[in-house]
């Protein structure tokens, strides 16, 4: 037998997708072990194994790839708890990396602070030497600037250096002699040079960027080296690969190298596997939701697409990596309900997290969560929670939910959850909104995929809110960012600045600039295993109308790039730019200007293949397990509701709401407004009854 796994390390679980050569799959999930997240894998990873009656060993022999995403750098940002950090940057601009763009978030609020800088100030140590705009020197480095910056860092313990020189993106030669310098005398220490990390215009990103691949490098060059050798002493020879923030692989040694790819990995399973599941359904642009323990990450997907974005932000810090353009924000089964200062019932972001957990679990937590609230609400089942092995205590769950938000409002507990229940559901439709509005569409138009262990539960409401027709619950619902990983390719994404107006370029440069990025991209897969024939390469352009501040990225095609087709490209910055802001400039002398050339070569890799059930027809009664009191929001009470195995439901069954849908990891409420089929993979389609003719044809 050869075995697969995708692994996805998140705040509250450790989830695991186990994939056999039949097409067949398992699904596993572990408590993750925050103070050494490699515990959490490889005990899942020992689950596997134990299951099949084999040593660790024995079934590692049997495993050809592994797919690992991690929240170690993520969390190293967000807690403040990454490598202590030195920065050389140019004389005179040391405080970008505090200044920022000069804009504050919240302009009108004077108490608003801003974020504290990954590198303190006495560690920023400006050297002389500048390069000019087009990169010709007008003062030389000064060298001896430089050695007094690693004799200081040297002293106070600086595990990581961050190099980043105004200009750089033109001409490197200043910061590469600074990082050999550094190397020479710091030669322990985790180095991070901006025109390696991001060889592109504008400081602010640049250098903070850099930083952040500084301050998050040796975290995950400690788990990664940790995580490999715990495989290489159970006698791993398969492949394993690491999750980048924009839905692609890398080897672990390239993760170590680029640690700042991998600050917002994450999440970007989700969308890989979104594709996949909403293939099967023909829909080739959809939403994708997860739902996990402590986040609600959810994604917009155009044309097959996953949309990406260079100005993301991790906890206020600038990220300008390729990433996918995931919202996230603090919504999950964990998020703690509470009373704020006007009195009124706020949901999150706090969460209880995997420990202590939701006051349910029964580990100590206190604070009634979003678990509980789907506990008292009935919409889980306390002797069946992930699968029977973490029975769930009501009777904590209700004490919580009555002394910390029941009371205080004056409200009934069963009306203090069933608000629990609006106010998340509410939360999470708005980001919905933020996803897709701000792109210029209408999630009316998209299918949402609904994953994550406490998604299900509620994405009926948030659809019903959205007033979206068709929803999508994968079986792999619970991991479905691990899932992701397995469908993902090696990725590595290259830029080059080149500001000019793009009918003026001199197009020799313009082809060459690009070539180069490609050669580099073709290197790297290669050095990863990577056949000629399995290589794809992906063009783009950072274009603007002449006198804007922000860009439009624009696909090109090799064609155009290769035979020169300026206009052609120009062309395309048009309806893009319409469709983002409502208004194009094409029927006017107003030039388009080319900021940045971006590159992605990609590495195809092998899928896994799932298995397909037979038609069985619309009877589901031999999935039936009985019924139980649960709330139904439109009634406004408890009602009794039909409960379904999951795991029985077949090809074909259909079902009316509102019914419960239990699985080993995660469990189903479709409201009244929805009814239900499964498709062939055993994806759960929802949808408005007037949309049935159209969804039974296409799984039928």
């Amino acid at each position: 037998m050869e075995y697969k796994i995708g692994i996805d390390v998140g705040g509250t679980f450790t989830d695991f997708l186990l994939t056999m050569e039949d097409g067949s799959s398992q699904i596993y999930k572990v408590l993750s072990t925050p103070h050494d997240p490699s515990e959490a894998t490889m005990a899942g990873i020992a689950e596997m194994a134990e299951d099949r009656g084999l040593s660790l060993t024995e079934f590692l022999d049997q495993v050809k790839v592994i797919v690992h995403g991690t929240t170690v750098t993520t969390n190293a940002v967000l807690t403040e708890n990454g490598a202590k950090t030195g920065l050389i940057t140019t004389e005179g601009v040391r405080d970008a990396l505090e200044m920022r763009r000069g804009i504050r978030e919240e302009q009108y609020n004077n108490r608003y602070t801003n974020v504290r800088p990954v590198v303190p100030r006495y560690l920023r140590r400006p050297v002389a030497g500048r390069l000019d705009y087009a990169g010709q020197e007008i003062t030389p480095l000064s060298e001896d600037d430089v050695r007094r910056a690693c004799e200081l860092f040297k002293s106070e313990g600086v595990e990581a250096v961050a190099v980043c020189f105004m200009n750089s993106f033109a001409n490197d030669q200043h910061e590469q002699r600074a990082a050999a310098i550094v190397a020479e005398m710091l030669p322990e220490a985790y180095l991070s040079v901006s025109s390696v990390v991001l060889p592109s215009i504008r400081f602010y990103d640049r250098v903070s960027t850099t930083c952040l691949n500084a301050y998050v490098g040796p975290i995950l060059r400690r788990y990664l080296q940790a995580l490999v050798r715990k495989l290489e002493e159970a006698d791993y020879q398969g492949v394993l690969l690491i999750m980048q923030s924009n839905g692609g692989v890398i080897s672990p040694q390239a993760a170590q190298d680029l640690a700042a790819a991998t600050l917002l990995s994450g999440p970007a399973g989700g969308p890989k596997a979104g594709i996949t599941y909403g293939r099967v359904h023909g829909q080739e642009s959809l939403i994708t939701t997860d739902m996990g323990g402590t986040s609600y990450d959810t994604a917009l997907i155009k044309d097959g697409k996953p949309l990406v974005t260079t100005e993301g932000d991790i906890d206020r810090r600038r990220l300008a990596l390729p990433m996918l353009n995931v919202v996230t924000i603090g919504a999950g089964g964990g998020s703690i309900g509470w009373i704020d200062e006007g009195g009124l019932l706020r949901m999150g972001p706090q969460s209880a997290g995997s420990a202590p957990g939701p006051a349910c679990y029964g580990l100590g937590g206190q604070r009634p969560t979003c678990t509980d609230a789907d506990l008292v609400l009935g919409y889980l089942n306390p002797e069946y929670f992930a699968g029977g092995k973490m029975p769930l205590d009501v009777d904590k769950a209700t004490a919580a939910i009555k002394t910390h938000v029941a009371d205080p409002l004056g409200f009934t507990v069963a009306e203090a959850a069933a608000g629990m229940y609006q106010v998340i559901n509410v939360n999470m439709a708005a980001a919905v909104r933020e996803v897709s509005v701000k792109q210029g569409a209408d999630p009316r138009d998209f299918p949402l995929v609904v994953a994550g262990g406490a998604g299900p539960n509620h994405a009926c409401m948030i659809a019903w809110e959205l007033e979206i027709p068709l929803l999508l619950v994968p079986r792999e619902s619970s991991i479905f960012c691990a899932a992701g990983m397995l469908m993902s390719d090696l990725e590595h994404d290259f830029v080059r600045t080149y500001p000019a107006p793009l009918l003026d370029v001199e197009l020799g440069r313009f082809q060459e600039m690009f070539e180069q990025m490609r050669r580099e991209g073709v290197r790297l897969l290669e050095s990863e295993g990577i056949s000629a024939d399995k290589v794809q390469v992906s063009y783009s352009l950072d274009l603007r109308y002449v006198g804007q501040y922000h860009e439009v990225n624009v696909e090109v095609s090799a064609e155009e790039v290769q035979q020169g087709r300026l206009d052609d490209m120009a062309g395309r910055f048009h309806p893009a730019h319409f469709q983002l802001y409502g208004y194009e400039l094409s029927d006017t002398d107003t030039p388009v200007e080319l900021i940045n050339m971006r590159l992605k070569t990609i590495g195809v890799t092998d899928k896994p293949r799932f298995a397909e059930e037979p038609p069985a027809g619309p009877d589901a009664s031999a999935a039936r397990k009985g019924s139980r009191p649960a709330y139904v929001p439109s009634a406004g009470e408890f009602q009794e509701v039909p409960v379904y195995d999951g795991a029985l439901l077949q090809n074909g069954n259909r079902l009316e709401g509102p019914v419960i849908i239990e699985q080993v990891n995660t469990s189903t409420f479709v409201t009244p407004e929805y009814h239900l089929a499964v498709d062939r993979y055993g994806t759960m389609a929802i949808y408005l009854p007037d949309k049935e003719d159209e969804v039974l044809g296409r799984i039928g």
